[in-house]
């Protein structure tokens, strides 16, 4: 199966999140300018921390910006293992520490357990998101879409009508949340940000035949809504 992707490669990783940041601005004030508000959700992990600090300076009216996550493990957002605290620490900085953000941990004992405070909190949130950006596992996992997962079937179901679902890894520690895969595809843009050969070799292993549940990126590949852009920023 041959995908064809909006892919922008750079030799130095610096531009990238000079470009990404600029884009990404760009999208958001459009949003504002359009609606009044605009939408954010992003991706834990190291590769996003530059990105992060980058567009906490970039000239956007961040009170109008709903800022949320693509998954979170389900820790309290003091542990180290949190994309909130990742988000708190590198993105609500400066100009963005102005930003709204809504979390997707609560004080549930199981992510099960508050999957439904989780979603009406993301619910009251700025719709569709104008941004999301996703990055990539070595596994071909992306958000908390993880390969081997019991509910992998029922948050990649494209008819749940549910915006988040708590998943648990077979191959990671800590039992997650995840926006589900129509909410990831409800995204006005989608950003793949992957650094490094290894991660271009794991896109191009996706791009190629293979049941989406082995490589769950696939299912963003193969199920791409038409009104969505997708784009996939790298750098080695």
């Amino acid at each position: 199966m041959n995908h064809s992707i909006n892919l922008h490669s750079f030799t130095d990783r610096d531009k990238l999140i000079t470009d990404l940041t600029l884009e990404i601005a760009a999208l958001l004030n459009a949003g504002i300018k359009k609606n009044g508000r605009a939408g954010l959700a992003v991706s834990g992990g190291s590769t996003p921390v530059q990105l992060f600090r980058s567009l906490s300076k970039s000239n956007i009216p961040w009170h109008t910006v709903d800022i949320t996550l693509v998954d979170e493990r389900w820790v309290p957002p003091d542990s180290q293992d949190s994309n909130e605290l990742l988000v708190r620490s590198h993105l609500l900085q400066n100009r963005a520490a102005a930003a709204n953000f809504t979390g997707m941990w609560n004080t549930a004992a199981t992510a099960g357990d508050g999957e439904a405070l989780c979603a009406e909190r993301l619910q009251n949130t700025h719709h569709p998101i104008d941004v999301l950006i996703l990055g990539l596992g070595n596994d071909g996992h992306t958000a908390s879409l993880f390969p081997g997962a019991a509910r992998l079937p029922q948050a990649t179901d494209m008819n749940s009508g549910k915006i988040c679902m708590a998943i648990a890894p077979v191959t990671a520690p800590h039992e997650r949340m995840t926006l589900t895969l129509p909410a990831i595809l409800n995204a006005k843009q989608i950003f793949l940000h992957i650094t490094g050969q290894n991660k271009k070799d794991v896109l191009e292993q996706a791009l190629g035949d293979g049941p989406a549940e082995e490589m769950p990126i696939r299912f963003i590949l193969q199920q791409q809504a038409q009104k969505t852009q997708f784009s996939v920023y790298w750098a080695n």
